[in-house]
């Protein structure tokens, strides 16, 4: 039986986790990446509206928390609003403590997806999500017994497909190619039983 982490263990892994994701989706926002789940959507919905990634991604994530409080607790809603507050400022801000000149496409959709992918696995085992889809992927984990990893995929791939007709031929193929990163580092290391999450 695995014991809780203490609010001051989950913070400082939170903080990190959000800080890893940040990075990931910084680096396909540098090339036009997408990649899957509600910040995929929030990544596309950056290309079509003026709002930023942050604003889009906090707003498209409030109709989620109250299915995060209902079925996963008040610890689990906590953590994935900060979560989710602190990846929308980050990404946001990122610019003004990070400067990229020139980043190779296939390096950032591999090592984007493998960062927001470790993020995300940090915040399960914090009993946290990067909030949106990963409510509902780590609800039907819990209640269901269906990978959230395998939850996730499936996620990723409408939204990609969805992307078709907005987004360059090659940078999908790499976005899909760094979603399958992201949910392969997830369904490889989250299994059901090792963590509880709430």
């Amino acid at each position: 039986m695995t014991q809780k982490h203490s609010f001051r263990e989950d913070l400082l892994a939170l903080l990190v986790a959000s800080g890893l994701v940040s990075l990931g989706v910084f680096l396909f926002k540098q090339i036009g990446l997408l990649t899957g789940g509600t910040a995929g959507l929030t990544l596309l919905a950056t290309q079509l509206t003026e709002f930023s990634f942050g604003e889009l991604f906090f707003l498209f994530n409030l109709p989620f928390y109250w299915l995060a409080y209902s079925q996963m607790g008040k610890r689990f809603t906590l953590n994935t609003f900060i979560s989710v507050s602190v990846v929308s400022f980050a990404v946001d801000n990122l610019h003004w403590v990070l400067d990229i000149q020139l980043v190779n496409p296939f390096y950032a959709a591999m090592m984007g997806g493998a960062l927001i992918g470790l993020g995300m696995l940090i915040m399960f085992r914090h009993a946290s999500s990067l909030g949106g889809f990963g409510i509902l992927a780590l609800y039907l984990q819990a209640k269901r017994g269906i990978a959230a990893g395998k939850v996730q995929m499936g996620v990723d791939v409408a939204v990609l497909v969805a992307s078709f007709f907005i987004v360059d031929i090659q940078l999908l193929l790499l976005s899909i190619l760094g979603a399958l990163i992201c949910n392969l580092v997830v369904t490889f290391n989250h299994k059901p039983g090792r963590y509880q999450v709430a």
